[in-house]
């Protein structure tokens, strides 16, 4: 496990025979490599399991700006967030190579046939849309991106490896004309090309947090039982696709 969420790891304890401990402990106690800092994760070895916590909480953001506003914003460019945080905090990316880099070395000496499995979150890119933080969201979006990038560059080079991209469902922000007025909050921003983009958070009229949508949500699959995400479908069936695909019965 990688990414953030220390402080609920050093929480104690309350029932059962380790009544007392904490989790972090534990972990260790049980052959854990807990590792807190970007540097660590690179000196990372296969043979035992990984737990890496890499903030308090959530992880911060890559990128910031003003939120949306009910009368809107002036028009503003995104920002890197912390541009100190490289050397503390891996990014998403890192972090999925380093999984993949780990599971497949533990495939290798499980035996031939031995396969792996790994889900990858952006788990932020929903917080931020909850805050109409339209940098926070765009910004978490494209580390998400380069997440999904390095699984495929894995999976060109094995192509008996299946990567399917979706959401668990749609949320507030779309894309609007310049010149609307949508109901509940807005924002402006300016893109890398100069030009002006409206983003509107209309599922909350107040500052209570947004809230979810019912669209449908795009699923993309590459790899071997992709044909089975074409089209319309329940969600659902992605167990199905990917039991078949591990081989599982």
């Amino acid at each position: 496990m990688l990414g953030g969420g220390r402080e609920r790891f050093e929480q104690a304890i309350t029932e059962g025979p380790e009544r007392g401990a904490t989790v972090l402990h534990r972990a260790r106690q049980r052959g854990y490599q807990v590792i807190t800092e970007a540097e660590g994760l690179d000196a990372v070895r296969p043979g035992r399991p990984v737990l890496g916590l890499f903030a308090a909480e959530a992880l911060p953001v890559e990128w910031t700006g003003r939120p949306a506003a009910p009368a809107g914003t002036a028009p503003q460019r995104c920002v890197p967030a912390d541009p100190g945080r490289g050397p503390r905090i891996p990014s998403l990316e890192a972090q999925t190579r380093k999984a993949i880099e780990l599971l497949e070395a533990g495939a290798r000496q499980k035996g031939q046939g031995k396969g792996f499995f790994l889900q990858v979150e952006g788990a932020s890119i929903d917080k931020q849309n909850h805050d109409a933080d339209p940098c926070g969201q765009i910004g978490e979006t494209v580390a998400f991106d380069r997440a999904v990038k390095a699984a495929r560059e894995y999976a060109v080079r094995h192509p008996d490896t299946l990567v399917i991209t979706t959401a668990d469902h749609g949320h507030s922000s779309q894309i609007v004309p310049l010149a609307a007025r949508p109901a509940g909050l807005s924002a402006t921003l300016i893109t890398d090309e100069g030009a002006l983009m409206k983003l509107s958070y209309a599922t909350h009229a107040g500052e209570e947090g947004q809230e979810h949508s019912g669209v449908q949500v795009r699923v993309a699959a590459e790899g071997p039982h992709a044909h089975r995400v074409l089209g319309s479908g329940d969600q659902t069936e992605l167990f199905t696709t990917l039991r078949l695909a591990l081989g599982l019965r």
